[in-house]
């Protein structure tokens, strides 16, 4: 160490500990002193500035000879301290360092008791003359005022100084080492004297006794040691990354490596959690230091004894996939097994409720998922990030899952404060290895007023649970009814036809009956005692349960019962809940399904299964139906062919088409639904879009249109269909508006129906099909033409559509053309339809017309061909 530019501090080479340190004077020579803070406790003490070219002499000599090896001669002893020569280098054949400072200009020599038959002195004589001649430091003009430091010693705002530099290296000098952890610095340029601890890492220190001795704690000598030989003195980059309670926690950056890590690694510190969030420098690295030094029973660590594990390590990894976010550290998974397993998620807490709150409306039925606060939103945002995904979860004591390796989601989940990270005791390595991120996703919660941290009114959920209301319900039905399709979440699952829902849209729980089905009954208490539980219910609620549990879904509710439960139909991703039960064998159909547009599908699903012998079928026995088929057999084919208005053809060769009789009422709604929209036009924008929804859009034409919204991709890109007319459009949010409720399709209902072509079967091949379509868009589309409802298909009806004006059958004239295929059809009423359809395409096959020009296809099986029968 330099003490001054004529004073510095040699130590030898360490023997099994820190070496003894000597103090060596430069003899002859004097150098400026460096500046001196007022001693503390003493108000009438002042702080003492630098002498001119003192800062220079000491850095002078800092530069030349700190880390280096040198060679002293001792020339005398005054008041215990050592006056002598020093060289640099092994010998005294060196460079002389006080003639270096001399002829410098950094030092001064003491003249006084000079003996002229002292060589070095006359030496150190020349060597000023020739100084002073060329005017060098001390002897420069201007007497050096320049060279005197503006030391500032304290920082009137700490935090504000660290926050101003924004976490970028910036130089300085080690200007004393308190202990392994802590040193006091000289930041560059600005001259700021402050003390900095390492972040992440503590050293062990010297404790003040009260008669004022210091007592070292095993290894806090040798860490100093271990830091002084490194960094004392030295020039360094220091990170200031943050200031708790006036403590400035920085990372100190030195050319050979980081002293942080160095310090774990070679067992002279720990890591502190409470400072390891601030760390920039890559948490990691310092607790992979740590645990080598553990490993190896270094220092500090010499007594460590490993937490024994209790799991074998094809146990601790598993991929697994969500059923359902219990709370912010709950949830259950699926294992590939097929078993269900909980685990808790490690290192974190959810919300919980205070102390004072819990005793606040005791009358009130308490629901933490609602009452607590930002429970709810840490279930949501867990919910819409993993239910029915897989993650990998690494287990230990405790689980902790990651998605896609690349999305940490408890660190989110902290960083959005709506969880806080458990703080445990320094030794307990029991935690989450992700730990480190967690608590400085937690510290920017903190900084940034997220959540949990945040100083606002917390959230307040105003949820009503009408489950078991009748009162309620019933006031509540005629709103859902009107509403279509509404959204909602499974939030429980009771049996496979009975779910707890929560409505968004309305904020309310509400309990839901699949409507259409008859499903078997889970065990249940009443009054006569335990109900034994039907054959395949609990093979039901588990299909239920994974199918719709916790997943955003869509609704129809239809009418309630006796006790205020909702019934009606449940869609998730386009599969209708009740449908998929019956095909899976899991329910039958319900009389009351007769009335619904779904009873088809079901019986047709219900039917197959039966046949099979599936489930609860399994010990079906079939009952003869001679009188049916006789009955069939005498069924005749019905034309009862009614004009209609074909609007819309689409690619797969189904059309849209108005019925001819109510095309004036659509007229008539038009005109006065576009007159009082001009009297009082939509706000632009207002209108925010779901899925779902009837509402009106403006069409490139200019004009509006009843539509009903099918897919929301963002506010400039909403699928539309138009109900009235059959065509799509992809539209802007600022082109839609509310439906006025007198133009609703209460008023009148949507006048666009879906038909197919009855006896035809289109190509696969993209050309072949793409001729079909332009031909019957050139031939019936916008034109009145006659239709008859030949049989039902599984999403519309199969029809034969005559031209309005020669009555001729528009698909069997595709058919003589050679455009389509026969569909064959095998009842008995249609035979007559379909002979003539099969004379035909053998006419055109025979002809070699359009699909035909190459023979029949058909008999070589050519898949590559594009065509199929």
């Amino acid at each position: 160490m330099v003490l001054s530019g004529c004073a510095i501090i040699v130590r030898g080479q360490p023997r099994g500990g820190p070496p003894p340190e000597r103090q060596i004077n430069l003899s002859n020579i004097r150098a400026g002193a460096l500046a001196r803070r007022a001693a503390q406790g003493q108000p009438e003490s002042k702080d003492t500035p630098d002498e001119p070219w003192a800062f220079q002499a000491r850095e002078f000599l800092r530069k030349k000879l700190i880390g280096k090896e040198v060679c002293f001669t001792v020339e005398y002893k005054n008041m215990h301290r050592e006056y002598g020569m020093v060289y640099l280098g092994k010998d005294t054949t060196g460079e002389n360092i006080a003639e270096s400072l001399v002829s410098e200009g950094l030092a001064t020599v003491r003249r006084e008791g000079f003996r002229g038959n002292n060589p070095e002195q006359a030496r150190l004589c020349d060597l000023e003359d020739q100084s002073k001649a060329s005017k060098k430091g001390l002897w420069s003009e201007g007497g050096g005022a320049q060279t005197i430091r503006n030391i500032k010693y304290t920082i009137e705002n700490p935090r504000n100084f660290v926050d101003s530099l924004h976490q970028k290296p910036i130089n300085a000098i080690i200007e004393h080492v308190r202990d392994g952890s802590v040193v006091r610095a000289l930041l560059l340029p600005d001259y700021y004297l402050v003390t900095v601890m390492l972040s992440g890492v503590k050293c062990p220190t010297f404790k003040r006794e009260a008669d004022g001795t210091e007592t070292p704690e095993p290894f806090a000598a040798e860490a100093r040691f271990f830091t002084e030989s490194r960094l004392l003195q030295r020039d360094v980059q220091i990170i200031l990354e943050s200031c708790p309670n006036q403590i400035i926690l920085g990372t100190i950056l030195h050319p050979n490596g980081n002293i942080t890590e160095l310090l774990l690694k070679e067992g002279f510190a720990r890591c502190v959690d409470w400072s390891m969030a601030v760390y920039t420098q890559g948490a990691e690295k310092l607790r992979a230091a740590e645990r080598s030094a553990k490993e190896r029973k270094v220092r500090i660590w010499k007594d460590y004894v490993a937490p024994t594990a209790n799991l074998d390590q094809k146990d601790r990894q598993f991929v697994a996939k969500v059923m359902q976010v219990v709370n912010a550290d709950a949830m259950v998974v699926k294992l590939n097994s097929g078993e269900y397993k909980t685990i808790h998620l490690s290192s974190i807490r959810p919300p919980r409720n205070e102390g004072e709150e819990k005793n606040k409306d005791k009358d009130k039925r308490f629901r933490p998922l609602y009452d607590i606060p930002y429970m709810f939103e840490a279930r949501e945002f867990l919910r819409k990030k993993l239910i029915g995904k897989k993650v990998r979860t690494t287990e230990s004591h405790t689980n902790t899952p990651c998605v896609n390796q690349n999305e940490y989601l408890l660190s989110a989940l902290v960083s959005k404060g709506l969880a806080t990270v458990i703080r445990y005791r320094q030794d307990d390595d029991q935690r989450s290895s992700h730990y480190d991120e967690l608590l400085a996703a937690e510290a920017r919660a903190i900084k940034n007023g997220k959540g949990l941290h945040s100083k606002k009114e917390v959230p307040i959920h105003r949820v009503a649970d009408i489950s078991g209301e009748t009162q309620k319900a019933k006031q509540f039905l005629p709103f859902l009814q009107r509403a279509g399709r509404s959204e909602a979440v499974v939030e429980y699952v009771f049996s496979g036809s009975r779910l707890k829902l929560y409505m968004p849209k309305e904020t309310c729980l509400i309990t839901f009956l699949l409507a259409g089905i008859e499903c078997p009954r889970s065990s249940r208490n009443t009054p006569g005692g335990m109900q034994v539980a039907e054959p395949f219910s609990d093979e039901a609620m588990l299909f239920t349960k994974e199918l719709v549990l916790q997943r955003e879904v869509e609704v129809e509710v239809e009418s309630m019962d006796k006790a205020g439960n909702f019934i009606g139909w449940l869609h998730i991703e386009g599969v209708n809940l009740s449908v998929a039960l019956v095909e899976n064998a899991l329910s039958k159909v319900h009389f009351t399904a007769e009335r619904s547009a779904y009873y088809k599908t079901l019986v047709a699903a219900e039917e197959g299964c039966r046949q099979r012998k599936e489930k609860i079928w399994a010990n079906y026995e079939e009952k003869p139906v001679e009188e049916v088929v006789h009955l069939s057999e005498e069924k005749e084919r019905v034309a009862n062919y009614k004009p209609v208005y074909v609007t819309e053809i689409t690619d797969t060769l189904h059309f849209y088409a108005q019925d001819v009789e109510t095309g004036s009422q659509l007229e008539s709604l038009m005109e006065t639904m576009r007159a009082e929209i001009a009297a009082q036009p939509p706000v632009e924008g207002s209108y925010s879009p779901r899925r779902g929804d009837y509402c009106i859009a403006k069409f490139a034409d200019g004009e509006w249109y009843r539509a009903r919204v099918e897919k929301v991709e963002s506010p400039a890109k909403v699928h539309v269909f138009y109900i009235d007319y059959g065509n799509r459009e992809v539209v802007s949010s600022t082109r839609l508006a509310p439906i006025p409720p007198a133009f609703s399709t209460r008023t009148l209902p949507v006048q666009a129906t879906e038909y197919t072509f009855a006896f035809i079967q289109v190509p696969q091949d993209e050309d072949a099909r793409a001729d079909v379509v332009d031909c019957v868009v050139r031939d019936i589309q916008n034109t009145q033409c006659l239709l008859n409802v030949e049989y039902s298909g599984a999403t519309c009806p199969h029809v034969t559509i005559q031209f309005g004006d020669t009555k001729e059958d528009v698909g069997l004239g595709l058919v003589k053309e050679g455009l389509v295929m026969v569909d064959v059809r095998k009842e008995k009423h249609l035979q007559k339809m379909v002979t003539e359809y099969l004379n035909s395409q053998e006419s055109a096959k025979s002809a070699r017309l359009n699909i035909w020009r190459y023979g029949d296809f058909r008999a070589d099986d050519a898949d590559e061909f594009g065509y199929s029968r």
